[in-house]
Formats: C-alpha cells, structure tokens, sequence
C-alpha cells in the first residue's frame, strides 16, 4: 500500500505543509517602523505571502520582526464555503513546536536541580519505562530524540497504514491519556540503541518529558507550562487546549492526507489529546516570535541550559537541539526554531541565534501533495514558494537565486506527518 509505504518514511518526524487555490488578495498590517532605516520590504513580504496563496494554499498568515520593527500579513480564506478571509492575528494549533515549550519546562527543572539531563530516566519514572530501557535512556536522550523510542501516532491512527484516512474522523472527539500513548510508543519497534546518532525523531519522547515534568514539580504539566513558560515569556494569545475547540478568531483547518480527503476535510474541531505535550498547544505567529525571542534572549532559561538547549545532533535529516533545532541558509545565517503540523494545520517559527531577525508563519492545508509511483510525494509549487517566502522574510539582503529551495524545502519536510 502506498500510504503505508510513505509512512514507513516519515512518520515520526516533524512537517509543515500547505496548499489551496483561491484569489484573495493579501491583507496586511504594515506595523510601525520604530527606528529609522527601515529594513523590512513590506511590499516585497505582501507579495511574496500572496505568492503561497496563489500557488494552491487556502490561506496562509504571517507575522516578520526585525528588531522592533514588524510585519504582519495573511493571504487568502480561513473557510473556503464562505469566503472568510484569513487574518493575521488568528490562533493556530502549531503542532511540534509544542516541543520546545516543553523542552523548557524541563531544563527550568534541570536549573533547579530537580532533573539532571544525563540522568536515566528510569531514575524518575520508574514505572512508566522500567528495566533495561528505563537505565539506558536519559533525561537528554528524550529531549533530542536519540531515545530509539519508537512513534505512537501510526498506532492511534491505525487505518493510516491501510490507505484510509477513516481513523481521523473516528477519532475525532477520543480522549485518551499520555500514559496510553507512551505505552503504545514503548511497543512499537525500537528506532535504534539508546544515544545512537542520528537519531530518529519520536513524538513519545516528549509525551514522556510532560510526565516527567509532572512528577518532579507535583503540577499538571499544562498549568505549569501556562504560568512557568506561556505567562513568563508574555503570550497573550497563546494556551493548551482543554477542549476540542479553538478560542479566539480562527481558521478552519483543512486536511487533504495526499488526495484520500476530496475535498479536504475541515479538522479545526479536534480532540488534541492524543498530541499531549508533544504537539498540542495553541498560538499566534506573533505570540510565536515572542516565545523564541524571549527563549533565545534568556529570559526563559539561563544561559548553560540555552548552550544545551542548542548543542545539535542530526535527528532524521535536521541538526536538533533539544526541542528546538537549526537551519542555515546559506549566505544568510544559522536560525532556530520548530515547525510543527497537526492535521489540518501547519506551521514553522524560526529566529536567528540573537532574537533579531524572526519570521512564523501559518497554513491552513495539510498535506496536499499527489503521490508518486512509490509512494513519495511529489514536489508541488506550495513548497517552493513557501520556501521563496521564508528567504524573504529571514535574509532580505540574499537574492533568492542564492539559497537552494530544494533543501530548504526538504529542511521543513512540508510532506511529511508530525505534529
């Protein structure tokens, strides 16, 4: 089966993916350059955002920084029946980049001498990972994925595997608790031997790293990461569900799963559960910058847990950190962040290493791609404009011709499955 091929590959590993096709033309807010010299082309990121609508992707909203000055913009529709533009300021599920707010939560626990990264973590859950595994596998290990743990989220959807997108739907409104989910990832297949590089990303790691999180603080790790890491850093837009639905202006979230949803099929109300503390949080692409801008400047950690934060390993095809990796474009810089996709949504929030220059942006089409004879996805223009528009946003000064889409396009794995 050629899905089943397809998720063989990608499972597990992190995405951000679009598509639509629509005409509305992009609607900015052109900011207020605080400073003199203004460095942001504010025509050349309105056309370059209209370029991913016009490409195919329903709508598509971003938000620019670079250094007080800002830009935000948004092309095209949040729901294709009605019309209903998309706007800048609406709130996004945004997938993995959950990880990194997560990956904080614990290293404020390693600053407070409650968790010790090299620390097994049979150590603290000794009863969730026991034996062998639980003595191997270390608190770090967790955090940039070289546990060998394997995925759960094939499991939770098993019709995936079947070529059918069914289990979406069924599971729409299932609740189901983290402890499960860890459960399913210790039975499926190892990904490797605890601390082998590369390694291979797993969102189980980090539904372990919330209860451990959960078990050295006595707090449900969603309210201690609203007051510890969502309230400290300033986010007025930003939360973990409780609920199916979204609060605050949003867009629907459209799901095509490589052509089995046609139409593509509106998933904005969803249980996120099953996504826990690798993938559920909500969020603004402002709120976004605001996070890494606050994460990366030490306002969040201090710095040795930053120097941790940011010491790489190659992690199924990126350099990551724990809960946050890099990406260097050439002729421009090294810049850091996450990106993320849940279904329906996808999204991508990168920073240079100083704050200063930062670019999220949101989609409201999920993997829109045809597939080949293989089963691989096939390139689709959505990516390279996409691309197009992240060169823009982050290195205005590089001519486009100067930065290879192609493997920027294959940094932000816009075809794969993740959250």
């Amino acid at each position: 089966m050629r899905i089943a091929r397809l998720l063989g590959t990608v499972l597990g590993t992190t995405l951000l993916t679009t598509t639509a096709v629509l005409t509305v033309p992009a609607q900015a807010d052109t900011g207020v350059a605080a400073r003199d010299g203004v460095t942001l082309d504010r025509p050349a990121l309105r056309d370059s955002l209209d370029a991913v609508h016009e490409a195919g992707m329903y709508g598509v909203f971003s938000s620019v920084r670079d250094g007080r000055e800002w830009w935000t913009g948004a092309s095209g529709q949040a729901d294709v029946a009605t019309g209903r533009p998309v706007t800048p300021d609406m709130r996004q599920r945004v997938g993995s980049i959950s990880k990194t707010f997560t990956a904080v939560g614990i290293m404020q626990q390693v600053e407070r001498g409650r968790v010790r990264l090299d620390a097994p973590v049979g150590d603290y859950l000794p009863d969730l990972i026991p034996g062998e595994r639980g003595r191997e596998i270390t608190v770090r290990m967790l955090l940039n994925h070289t546990s060998g743990i394997g995925d759960y989220v094939l499991s939770a959807f098993p019709s995936l595997a079947k070529g059918s997108a069914d289990s979406l739907e069924a599971e729409r409104f299932r609740s189901v608790r983290p402890a499960e989910l860890v459960r399913t990832g210790l039975a499926a297949p190892a990904t490797g031997r605890p601390g082998a590089v590369p390694g291979s990303y797993s969102n189980t790691n980090y539904v372990i790293a919330g209860l451990l999180l959960e078990k050295v603080t006595g707090q449900n790790a969603d309210a201690y990461l609203t007051r510890q890491v969502i309230d400290r850093a300033g986010l007025r837009h930003t939360y973990l569900p409780r609920t199916p639905y979204i609060k605050g202006p949003h867009p629907r979230m459209y799901e095509s799963w490589f052509g089995l949803l046609d139409p593509a099929r509106d998933f904005s109300v969803y249980d996120m559960s099953w996504a826990s503390t690798a993938g559920s949080v909500v969020s603004t692409t402002d709120d976004l910058n605001r996070f890494y801008r606050s994460l990366l400047g030490g306002k969040l950690v201090g710095k040795a847990s930053l120097d941790e934060m940011t010491r790489t390993v190659p992690v199924s095809g990126v350099d990551y950190g724990l809960g946050i990796y890099s990406l260097e474009l050439r002729g421009c810089g090294r810049f850091w962040g996450h990106d993320g996709a849940v279904f329906g949504a996808g999204t991508i929030a990168l920073s240079s290493r100083d704050g200063k220059r930062q670019m999220a942006l949101a989609q409201n089409l999920m993997k829109y791609q045809e597939l080949d004879e293989n089963g691989r996805p096939k390139p689709h223009p959505i990516d390279d404009a996409i691309a197009a528009y992240v060169v823009r946003a982050l290195c205005p000064d590089t001519p486009a011709s100067g930065i290879d889409h192609s493997r920027l396009t294959k940094s932000f794995r816009f075809d794969q499955l993740s959250h």
